[in-house]
C-alpha cells in the first residue's frame, strides 16, 4: 500500500515542507492556482445555498465557481437536486441567478425543455435528429452531487466522493448541538476581494491579530500593561475557556461595573459584526443589570454566562423560537467563536444568532466574500428568501466595522507579499495551526491521494479558530 501510494503520488508546486513555513508563491503563482482548479476545488463539498433561499417547489438558484455553473433546485418539500446548468443540445447555461421553473427548465437558444426532474421533455423537431442522438437517457440534464445539513445545501463534483457529513465532521456534530438549521438569513453581504482566498480565510483562523486589527474588542487591562492574548484552553495558568482565562487576573469591581463591562462588549460586538452578538440578546443583556454576582471575576463570570443563556432561551422560547439549551452547549466546550467547514465555510454561533462566512476564489489573487447575518424568527415572522447581492468593495463604508477593519488588512498583504525577499509565512505552532493544517490538507489533494486519508484528515482539520499545527497522516 505504502509502495503504491508513493508510486502514484503526484508532485506538488510550492509544497509545504515545514509545517511552520508557507510558500507565498501558494497565494499567487498561476501554475498553483491552476492546480487548485483542477486537482482540489472538484473533489470538496462546497455550500452552494441556504435552503431558505429555495423554500418552494421549483425555485432555484444558480451556484457558480471558477468556471462552473450548478443549479440548485427545490423539487419537493423534501427533495432538492442539481443540475450542470448546460443544455444537452449545445451547452447554453439553462438559468442565471435564481428564480421559479416550477415547469420547468427552458433553453434560450432552441427551446429544449427539461422537468425539475432533468428529463427531456421537449425538443423541437427531433426527427431532424440520428436516433443515437436522441436517447432520453443521453439528453437528461447532468447531475451534480448534492447533500443537506445544517439548513445549508451543499454540492460535490465529484461522484466517489465520500459523503458530504463523513466529511464535515466533527463540524457538524458541533453546530448540531447549536441547532444551525433553525437560523434564517438576516442581511447577506459579498465583497469583491483583490486577495488570494486562503490569504482570505486566514484572517479568520487565528485570533492573535485582534490585539491589532480590532483594538476595540481587547479586554480591559491594567492601565499601561500590554495586551496579552489567551485563546481558549491556551492559558499559561491551565485550561479553561477564554473568557475564564481573562478574567484569573482581574480585580473584583462590584456587579454593577463587571455587568457594565460584559454588555459593552457585547455592544460592541454586536455592532462590529452587525448580527453576531445580535442586537436582541444586547437588549436581553440589558435587562440583567441588577443582578448580584459572587465577587470572584471567574465565578462572577460564570454567573452572568449562566444568567444571559437562561435570559435569551427564555425571550425566545416564550414567541415559540426553538433556540438550544446554551447552558448545555457551555458545559460541553462547544462555544469556540469560530468554526471552520473545509475548505471555504466557516460559522460564528454566539447566543440566539450567528454570523456565516463563505469564500470562492474568482483568480489567483481575488476571491468573492460573502457574509450572512443569521438568526431566528417565530414562526409566521420569517423573512422573505434573500436576494443574491451585489458584491461590494473592499472600503465601501456600508461594510460593519468589523469586517471593514479586515478588509483595510487583506489587499496591501496580498501586496506584500510579493516582496522580494519574503519567500515565507511564518506560523505560531499554537494559535495559527489551523493555516498551516488547511494548508497540508491542499496538498493532499493536489498530491492525488485517495479518500481515506483525506477524509481522516479533515477530521482534524475542520474545527475551531486558534488550532494548534497537527499530524494530519497525509
Amino acid at each position: 500500500m505504502t509502495i503504491e501510494k508513493e508510486r502514484t503520488r503526484l508532485t506538488v508546486p510550492f509544497e509545504v515542507t515545514d509545517p511552520h513555513r508557507i510558500p507565498v508563491a501558494r497565494y499567487y503563482n498561476r501554475d498553483f492556482f491552476e492546480a487548485e482548479c483542477e486537482l482540489f476545488w472538484p473533489r470538496v463539498w462546497q455550500m452552494a445555498c441556504r435552503l431558505e433561499e429555495i423554500p418552494n417547489r421549483g425555485d432555484f438558484v444558480e451556484y457558480t465557481f471558477l468556471d462552473q455553473s450548478i443549479i440548485v433546485v427545490r423539487v419537493d418539500d423534501e427533495a432538492v437536486r442539481a443540475y450542470h446548468n448546460a443544455c444537452r443540445h449545445r451547452g447554453v447555461p439553462l438559468v442565471a441567478d435564481r428564480g421559479n421553473c416550477k415547469s420547468g427548465f427552458v433553453c434560450p437558444f432552441h427551446g429544449w425543455c427539461y422537468g425539475l426532474d432533468g428529463a427531456n421533455t421537449f425538443i423541437y423537431q427531433p426527427s431532424l435528429f440520428q436516433p443515437k442522438n436522441m436517447d432520453p437517457d443521453d439528453l437528461a440534464l447532468r447531475t451534480c452531487r448534492v447533500e443537506i445539513w445544517g439548513g445549508c445545501a451543499f454540492i460535490n463534483l465529484d461522484d466517489d466522493a465520500p459523503p458530504l457529513r463523513q466529511s464535515i465532521e466533527p463540524f457538524a456534530s458541533f453546530h448540531d448541538k447549536w441547532k444551525v438549521e433553525g437560523l434564517r438569513t438576516e442581511w447577506w453581504l459579498s465583497c469583491d476581494l483583490q486577495v488570494n482566498w486562503k490569504l482570505a480565510m486566514e484572517a479568520f483562523m487565528e485570533g492573535y491579530h485582534v490585539m491589532g486589527t480590532h483594538p476595540q474588542l481587547n479586554p480591559p487591562r491594567v492601565k499601561g500593561a500590554p495586551p496579552v492574548y489567551r485563546p481558549d484552553g491556551l492559558d499559561d495558568n491551565g485550561p479553561g475557556s477564554a473568557a475564564d482565562n481573562l478574567l484569573r487576573d482581574a480585580a473584583w469591581v462590584g456587579s454593577s461595573e463587571f455587568i457594565d463591562m460584559q454588555i459593552k462588549f457585547m455592544s460592541i460586538l454586536s455592532t462590529g459584526m452587525a448580527g453576531m452578538f445580535h442586537e436582541k440578546d444586547v437588549k436581553v443583556a440589558e435587562s440583567l443589570r441588577d443582578l448580584e454576582l459572587t465577587p470572584n471575576p471567574v465565578e462572577a463570570g460564570a454567573e452572568w454566562r449562566r444568567a444571559l443563556n437562561d435570559a435569551v432561551m427564555a425571550s425566545n422560547r416564550d414567541r415559540g423560537i426553538d433556540v438550544p439549551d446554551l447552558n448545555e452547549i457551555e458545559s460541553l466546550g462547544l462555544t469556540s467563536a469560530v468554526n471552520f467547514c473545509f475548505p471555504h465555510f466557516f460559522l460564528l454561533p454566539t447566543g440566539s444568532s450567528a454570523s456565516q462566512y463563505r469564500i470562492r476564489p474568482t483568480g489567483p489573487e481575488s476571491c468573492l466574500f460573502e457574509i450572512w447575518s443569521l438568526t431566528r424568527y417565530a414562526p409566521g415572522e420569517e423573512p422573505p428568501p434573500p436576494t443574491t447581492p451585489i458584491p461590494m468593495a473592499a472600503d465601501d463604508p456600508r461594510w460593519p466595522p468589523i469586517p471593514a477593519q479586515d478588509f483595510s488588512n487583506l489587499p496591501i498583504q496580498q501586496r506584500g507579499i510579493h516582496t522580494k525577499g519574503f519567500d515565507s509565512m511564518r506560523l505560531s505552532h499554537r494559535v495559527e495551526g489551523q493555516i498551516s493544517n488547511y494548508q497540508r490538507l491542499i496538498d493532499g489533494y493536489l498530491a492525488g491521494l485517495d479518500y481515506a486519508p483525506l477524509v481522516a484528515a479533515e477530521q482534524k482539520v475542520s474545527g475551531p479558530i486558534d488550532a494548534p499545527i497537527r499530524d494530519l497522516g497525509l
